[in-house]
């Protein structure tokens, strides 16, 4: 029996400056219950986007377009009192930045309260318990007296926990997280994505985790979306796309990280950079970095098609590109 998707996204579009600018072109994928989705690529792919794109958290220079399906219902549709009641509670957000992310000028307990007051029908007695709870829950040593610190008085890891703690305090069924390890040192990354999957389990979450870290994925990912220039360029399992990428970006990106016995090998790097919102190139958007682009690359924008159940590539030559072998 398949199962049905906790999240569908369909077609989802972003644009800015009037429409003059896509952020996000056609992006479409689901997140079964239970699941860890990774959305991958360099900065400027349009990862971050489309996470708040979903959540409706855009400027007002913003304009979303396509379908987001949670629960029978479309997100962008929604009224903001019903949204209200999604955000924060059934779907909740741990964004990139910590410091920028929470207020600097109100202790941790007032700012997990908050969501609590909005998503919960404790009273103030129970909300501090619930609180010091999700404080231990993240690992946070000395919870009641660190509630009553401030922000800066945390450590960048801790203050990466304190915001998992409010976006936990609704008890959410879905999780985006934005880079969540970013800028944290190893040891620190390795507990957050930890806590994350731990979490998942005791909590049946389902998670979309935004990284360009493919480490991070292969530890945490169950499936997996490559973002480039706005557009989903591939998707499968980890295992499948890491074991036979079908996409020249995919694999480039595979092989740029490097891995255990290649000390004295050369990383495959890919030449360039991606391309700024107001030039996007003709046809495939990564032809000019490709080494595997022809002339149909050029002309035409390849269309995501079905390559097995679960697995989809928009490429004209992934032929050639899966013959060239994965090089993790």
């Amino acid at each position: 029996m398949t199962q049905a998707p906790a999240l569908e996204v369909r077609n989802l579009t972003t644009t800015f400056a009037g429409g003059r600018l896509t952020a996000v072109n056609d992006v479409s994928f689901t997140v079964l219950p239970g699941e860890v989705l990774g959305l991958v690529g360099e900065s400027g792919s349009g990862k971050s986007v489309t996470l708040r794109s979903i959540m409706r958290l855009l400027p007002a220079s913003g304009a979303v377009s396509g379908h987001v399906r949670w629960q029978g219902r479309d997100i962008l549709t929604m009224s903001d009192a019903d949204l209200r009641g999604v955000r924060g509670g059934q779907i909740s957000m741990i964004f990139q930045e910590p410091m920028t992310a929470l207020n600097p000028v109100l202790p941790v307990f007032t700012q997990i309260e908050e969501n609590l007051k909005a998503h919960t029908d404790l009273d103030r007695a129970a909300r501090a318990a619930r609180a010091r709870d999700l404080m231990d829950l993240v690992g946070i040593p000395d919870a009641a007296r660190r509630l009553k610190e401030y922000p800066h008085q945390f450590s960048g890891g801790m203050r990466q926990r304190v915001m998992i703690a409010i976006a936990l305090a609704g008890n959410p069924t879905l999780l985006l997280a934005d880079e969540p390890t970013t800028a944290l040192d190893v040891t620190i990354q390795d507990q957050i994505l930890k806590l994350i999957l731990d979490l998942r389990d005791e909590l049946s979450m389902s998670v979309v985790l935004v990284t360009h870290d493919l480490g991070v994925v292969a530890a945490t990912c169950d499936r997996i979306a490559v973002m480039y220039a706005g557009r989903i360029v591939e998707t499968g399992t980890v295992r499948d796309v890491f074991a036979q990428p079908a996409h020249a970006y995919t694999r480039g990106l595979l092989g740029s990280v490097p891995h255990a016995g290649t000390e004295r090998s050369m990383l495959l790097s890919i030449e360039g950079t991606p391309p700024p919102l107001d030039r996007i190139p003709a046809g495939c958007a990564f032809n000019p970095r490709c080494d595997f682009a022809t002339g149909p690359c050029r002309a035409r924008v390849p269309v995501l098609e079905d390559l097995a159940p679960g697995r989809s590539v928009a490429c004209f030559n992934r032929t050639a590109v899966t013959a060239a072998g994965s090089p993790v």
